[in-house]
């Protein structure tokens, strides 16, 4: 690497996406049985900083909504997360705050309130509300004592060959993905760089931001199924019946209701790979990166005596994304070896600890983050006549990079 990742920060942010943007690159490599690639820190910068990147029709969206972010209570401070409307629904509800209530509403009502007050009250009516507290080093230290990544048998099955190509290492793979927001959208698009065909499964009442599914769609089909209704769920079964990974990022009580669970899935399909990620170490918690940087004390080690802050890049969702991408390339050739079905599982929050127990500078380095336009790191497409620039990739094997993400929910559930 020629030079030093520029993802300022007081924690050791760009060591952290090294790390994970290598374990993939190396394991797809070892498969592909050439050379690692050279990582680009530039590359990586932009990569883990997506969600800045990219624009439509020329516009940057906002990554944040008004009622998400850092709010001043009696004795501290929350963050809130209100991006989907239904998140921003309970929120308000918590509060007692009308439906048209903005940010400055919801400012005044938690300055009255204690911060731990506030979280519950907020979490309590299913919102999201986190206490901004301090760093936990024992807490940390408890969570490194495990493997980052857990990896697990689910059962037996035969051996499965792969038809790995120089370029595309997991060509013939096919993957299903049932992710949302940055961390498990950015693993299974890293399978779809490596060569696998990937269908994104959403629920059709649960309507992602454009920009947001853009931005992490390259190389994969969308497609809406209901899987409470017979039709969604026989579709379902059918790609089920012919996938060799399932990627899992809703609460594991939502897809143990809809027989979703990882062992009910292995024993629908032998041989299948499950990656599973959550966001804190208890499954039932709802949760998201910006909450587990405030939770576990990075915002206040980001920020300063008069208020707290954050990463350069959400970098917990995109190491955890970057991270289940390299389990799933090793329990795939790990099944080719010996067979069986595998199951891999970590949280953001296992990934702030890892990110808590590195190296840490005095102060955050003056170097910017890269800019945007900045060839050749920036990709451009036509998605459905609509103008998309995004990051590209955070590597490259053989020089493949992404093709075009497609429009949300466009495509039938099938595999091609």
């Amino acid at each position: 690497m020629r030079a030093a990742v520029p993802l300022p920060a007081r924690t050791d942010v760009a060591g952290l996406a090294v790390d994970c943007v290598r374990s993939v690159a190396d394991a797809a490599a070892a498969l592909a049985g050439v050379a690692a690639p050279a990582l680009d820190p530039v590359g990586i910068s932009t990569a883990y900083t997506a969600d800045r990147q990219i624009t439509v029709d020329g516009v940057r969206p906002e990554a944040f909504a008004a009622l998400s972010g850092f709010f001043r209570c009696r004795d501290g401070w929350v963050r809130t997360h209100a991006n989907y409307p239904h998140h921003a629904l309970r929120l308000r509800d918590a509060l007692s705050l009308p439906a048209h209530a903005d940010r400055d509403d919801l400012s005044a009502a938690l300055a009255t309130m204690s911060a731990a007050a506030a979280a519950m009250r907020v979490e309590g009516a299913g919102g999201l509300c986190v206490v901004v507290a301090a760093e936990q080093p024992d807490v940390d230290a408890r969570l490194r004592e495990r493997p980052l990544v857990v990896e697990t048998k689910l059962g037996d099955a035969a051996p499965h060959p792969l038809d790995a190509a120089p370029d595309a290492p997991l060509r013939g793979v096919r993957v299903l993905d049932l992710t949302r927001v940055i961390a498990g959208p950015t693993g299974t698009q890293t399978l779809a760089l490596l060569g696998a065909q990937v269908v994104r499964i959403d629920p059709p009442a649960l309507a992602e931001p454009e920009w947001q599914h853009l931005m992490t769609g390259h190389g994969k089909r969308s497609a809406l199924l209901d899987l409470r209704s017979d039709s969604g769920r026989a579709a379902f079964e059918r790609l089920l019946a012919d996938a060799d990974v399932v990627a899992l990022g809703y609460r594991p009580e939502s897809l143990d209701r809809l027989g979703l669970s990882p062992g009910a899935l292995a024993e629908r399909r032998p041989g299948l790979i499950v990656l599973q990620h959550r966001a804190w170490r208890d499954p039932r918690r709802r949760g998201f990166d910006s909450l587990v940087q405030a939770a576990s004390g990075i915002a206040r080690i980001e920020g300063a005596p008069e208020a707290p802050g954050v990463l350069p890049a959400q970098a917990l969702d995109y190491s955890t994304g970057y991270l289940m991408a390299a389990a799933a390339v090793r329990m795939l050739q790990r099944r080719a070896r010996i067979g069986g079905s595998w199951l891999a599982e970590t949280s953001l929050r296992r990934v702030a600890a890892e990110l808590l127990g590195r190296p840490r500078t005095a102060e955050a380095s003056p170097v910017p983050i890269v800019p945007v336009g900045s060839p050749p790191e920036r990709m451009r497409f036509d998605v459905a006549g609509r103008e998309v620039q995004t990051a590209g990739p955070a590597f490259t094997l053989g020089g493949r990079t992404f093709s075009a993400p497609r429009p949300w929910g466009g495509d039938p559930p099938e595999w091609w």
